[in-house]
């Protein structure tokens, strides 16, 4: 029996083949970006972080190394390899950019862009403990399977949200990041993968 395996080709050419569709939405002025690193292996993975439970805002939560735009980054994409870079040592040279998903706001109301991008499978990561507690990778897959994810509605300042809800082992994957990992998937979208 022949199994559809995700290769990281297979991903890059749906990717690359589709592009994003702009979000009507207004967004927000202040601007952050997150880098989804998908880790270039015979079975590509996505990795992702989950936050320090010290932190102020979305402590213990999954997601991709990010934060705001500072004043000396001359792009959003800028501000994700630095983040990146910051939270668990990826070199910002080490990594392809291969495109932006679109923004989405956060509940904090940030204008949130994802930066794709395929990071070498060697990479020494080096975590700062003030703001990620682990780092894990997920096969590509299994995150863009999607069938795996699961919505709730919730009304907050009289407006109606969607927020997506999926596990991995004994990780909550939801809010921003699965919306993020759902949204790629549809740019990538194929049967073998739902």
């Amino acid at each position: 029996m022949k199994t559809n395996s995700l290769t990281l080709t297979g991903f890059l050419n749906r990717f690359l083949l589709q592009c994003p569709q702009e979000s009507s939405l207004l967004l927000p002025q202040r601007r952050a970006a997150v880098l989804v690193p998908v880790v270039a292996r015979p079975q590509p993975g996505l990795l992702l972080t989950r936050r320090s439970s010290l932190l102020r805002q979305h402590a213990g939560q999954v997601a991709f190394p990010g934060g705001m735009m500072d004043a000396t980054d001359s792009s959003l994409t800028e501000t994700a390899l630095r983040e990146a870079m910051e939270e668990v040592a990826i070199p910002p040279e080490a990594v392809h950019v291969i495109g932006v998903l679109p923004a989405v706001t956060s509940s904090t109301g940030f204008q949130v862009t994802p930066v794709v991008g395929i990071i070498p499978p060697n990479i020494a990561y080096r975590i700062s403990k003030n703001e990620v507690d682990a780092l894990f990778e997920m096969p590509l897959q299994e995150a863009l399977r999607l069938s795996r994810y699961f919505s709730l509605d919730v009304h907050r300042h009289g407006r109606q949200h969607r927020v997506w809800f999926s596990w991995y082992q004994h990780y909550l994957v939801w809010g921003m990041t699965a919306g993020i990992i759902r949204q790629l998937s549809l740019q990538v979208s194929a049967d073998p993968l739902r």
